[in-house]
Formats: structure tokens, sequence, C-alpha cells
């Protein structure tokens, strides 16, 4: 792959293709934003940016330069890194609003306010589907994304930048609900404070004149310049991805009524589900009928403990596709993780790994539903025959397990980090950064 710089230079480079995005699924999609009114180009062109970032999504949702149809170029300004960080880290916050848009625009989503009275403090939001909390539909799917810069709508920034968005963004995966008549939350777990240096310039860098459509912006060399010492401001309720999980869970997830509730999980937001699961172990029991783990971050023995029923739970309603040579859904089971059954999510990317996953998950969901169990979860104390044999009787799968007696679960959020996690999820948050993570990635591979 050829790349040009920005003295006109021409850089080559080897290309790491995607994995191919499942043809049925490609025909399905009839969101492209091939109209003026949902252009990325929009956000671009009424900006100072306008010379720095001369890049839309073509008729594939890939993001290419308008004037040579390149792929996105890192390195703009040759070997200084901070400031292509910076023009990186502008394009991230252009696309983080881009789809914003998309999903109210075109999935028709509702943007709420949380908590709702705090209307004069820093406060989050997450996206729904009208009606979602009381509409008859049986399935209520909920996106938990996994940590880093990127916001609601995203599994990875760099997958929407480098593969474009039918990789990198929930679209396909919202798409997908809808049209299986589920109705969907699109949770924000990463936005949790606000940064006073910044906040006047993002506010500036895309904000709508209430007279008019028309966007403003500020000047490139005032986002562009090098960033002042952060100072931050926690968002109530959102201070954390688990409180922000947590909050969604207790005043919306829980109200509904006569829904089944299934997951979509990535990378740290597996371990978010689990600490909500240790918090809310009867409640989510009794409601979730399926979790799908993609490339998950959790760790079993430190969230949950030797707890019986949560292992149980888990066994027979979680799933994980994890980042594999392997081809789609061949068993990829590990020594580290054998509470449930993993598969190959049929890609060694863990920023592609959701996209790749997609018609695999809702076959799973699917089929679990169909296969969903009558028992409910109670609090009455259990023996490990008695509770054996209850298992057995209601799923007839004949479970062969040695139980032992419950003790207190203990959340992740209360242990000392674990030297065996740290580099794995150290890892994972090189995304985080604001820019891509390696050399190669930099120049748009």
């Amino acid at each position: 792959m050829e790349i040009e710089l920005r003295d006109g230079n021409i850089k080559k480079e080897s290309v790491s293709r995607p994995y191919p995005f499942p043809p049925k699924l490609a025909a399905s999609i009839k969101w492209l934003p091939v109209t003026r009114e949902l252009s990325f180009q929009k956000f671009i062109e009424q900006s100072d940016l306008l010379e720095e970032l001369k890049y839309d999504f073509n008729e594939k949702a890939e993001l290419r330069h308008t004037e040579t149809q390149r792929p996105f170029v890192f390195n703009y300004y040759k070997n200084v890194f901070e400031r292509n960080s910076k023009r990186y880290q502008a394009l991230g916050y252009l696309l983080e609003q881009y789809i914003y848009e998309l999903l109210e625009k075109v999935c028709k989503l509702q943007k709420v306010y949380i908590p709702p009275e705090a209307d004069k403090e820093p406060r989050s939001f997450f996206f729904m589907s009208e009606r979602a909390l009381t509409s008859h539909r049986s399935v209520l799917l909920v996106l938990l994304q996994d940590q880093g810069v990127f916001r609601a709508g995203q599994w990875s920034q760099q997958a929407i930048i480098h593969h474009g968005l039918q990789h990198g963004s929930q679209i396909p995966c919202i798409q997908m609900a809808l049209q299986a008549h589920y109705d969907v939350i699109v949770l924000n777990p990463n936005d949790n404070f606000i940064d006073l240096n910044m906040e006047e310039e993002r506010k500036g860098l895309l904000t709508q004149t209430k007279e008019s459509s028309s966007l403003k912006m500020v000047p490139a060399e005032n986002f562009l310049s090098v960033q002042q010492p952060l100072q931050c401001t926690p968002k109530r309720c959102s201070n954390t991805p688990e409180e922000h999980m947590a909050y969604i869970w207790d005043y919306f997830i829980s109200k509904t009524e006569g829904k089944d509730v299934a997951f979509i999980v990535h990378g740290y937001g597996g371990l978010v589900f689990m600490d909500l699961l240790v918090r809310k172990k009867w409640e989510v029991m009794n409601k979730v009928y399926a979790v799908a783990f993609i490339d998950s971050e959790h760790h079993v023995g430190h969230q949950l403990g030797s707890d019986v029923q949560l292992l149980a739970w888990i066994k027979h309603h979680c799933r994980e596709w994890v980042t594999s040579p392997k081809p789609l859904d061949k068993p990829a089971a590990t020594v580290l993780k054998q509470e449930f059954p993993m598969v190959s999510a049929g890609t060694e990317k863990h920023n592609l790994a959701p996209s790749s996953s997609l018609q695999s998950i809702f076959k799973y969901f699917k089929k679990a539903l169909k296969a969903k169990t009558t028992i409910n979860f109670s609090r009455v104390p259990i023996t490990k025959t008695s509770y054996k044999h209850t298992l057995l009787r209601g799923r007839g799968d004949g479970l062969k397990a040695n139980y032992q007696l419950s003790s207190r679960p203990r959340c992740f959020s209360d242990q000392k980090a674990f030297p065996l996690y740290r580099d794995v999820i150290r890892k994972r948050r090189e995304e985080g950064a604001g820019f891509p993570a390696s050399g190669t990635e930099r120049d748009g591979n």
C-alpha cells in the first residue's frame, strides 16, 4: 500500500486486512451516509481544519481522503509527533459527534441524560430505542464497549479510522438488533469527566447555532496547540464505567417488565458486567438470559470468587468470542479461562473482533432465547446436592461438576491489581491514549 505524506513523498507500508464483513449483513445495511445531510465531510468543511482533515466516508463506509482516495495518514506533519497526535484527537472528536448524529438520525435512538435532574452540572448520557422501557418487544439488547477515548456507538476509534464504520462502529449491530425486533440500549461508559481546559475548544470545534444548522469551528491552531494539564470534573453517576453501568441498570434496565435482557460486552466491558453481576446478583441472574463476551478482560476468580450460584449461572448463560487464528466459532478455550464456552472471533485483532463475530453472536442469542429455562434463582439457601439436581431437572444437559458452598463474592474493584492482567489491560488501553499504538498504525494501517 502507498500513502502520501504532507511533503508529497510516497511511503510504502504493508496493510493488515480486516476480517471480511459478512455479505448478508453488508447487504442488509441501509444506513451508509451517501447523502449530504449525513456526510462526515459536512463536519469538516465548515471548520478551520479543512486543510488538515480532507476526509469523508465513501460508499463502503471507509474513511478516505477526498482528493487522493487514500486511507488516513497519521504522519501528516512529518516527524512532529505531538502535533500529529492533536490532529488525530481532533479527528476522533469529530467522529464522536458524527456517530452521535447517526445514532439519532439513522438508528432513531433517543439521547437520554443522566441523572435527569442534574441539568446545571456536567452529566453523562446514553442512547436507547424509542419506547425501549415500555414496548412489548420481548428482548432488550445492551451494548457495553471497551475502555478508551471512544464514546457511545463505537467499538473502536482506530477500527473506524483504518477499517471503516462497518468494523469500528456499533451501527451494524444496532441495525441487526432493530431488524430482529429487539429494543436497544447503547451505553456510554467512558464519558466519565469533563476537562475544563478542553471544553471551550471542543464546544467551538463543533457547535450548531440556534438560528441555523450551520457549524461553527475554532481555528485549527487553537485546537492543535500544546494541550494544558487536565482539570477534570467528574460526572455524577458516571464517575467510572462501573458506576455508569450500575446507574443505568438501577433506573432503566431493571424497570423493564416482561423483557429478556441480553448483553454484548467488549474488552473492559466484560469486567464491568461481572462487577454488575456481583453487585446485583439476583436481579441480573433472573433478568439476563445471555451474555456475549468479546475478547473480555474479566477475571472470574477475582470477581466472582467461589460463589457456586454465580459460577453455575455464567456457565449456562455466557459465551466468549476471543481473538484467535482459528476460523470463526471454532473452540478456543484456554487454561486461564474455562468457566464458560469460548470460541474464536475469527480474527487476531482485538478492535476487529466485534464486527467479525457479530452474526455468530446473534445466532447465539436466538438459540439461547429458545432454550431459555424457566428456573428463577431465589435467595433461599441451597445445598450442594439440591442445587445440582435443580439444574439437572431444569436443563437436562447432564451437568457434571463438583460444587462448593458459596463464599462471599469478591468484586474486582476491591482487589489489588494482579500482575497477570496488568500487561493485558495496558495493551488494550494503548488506544485510549488518543493516537495509534504502533508505528505502522500511525500511517493508516
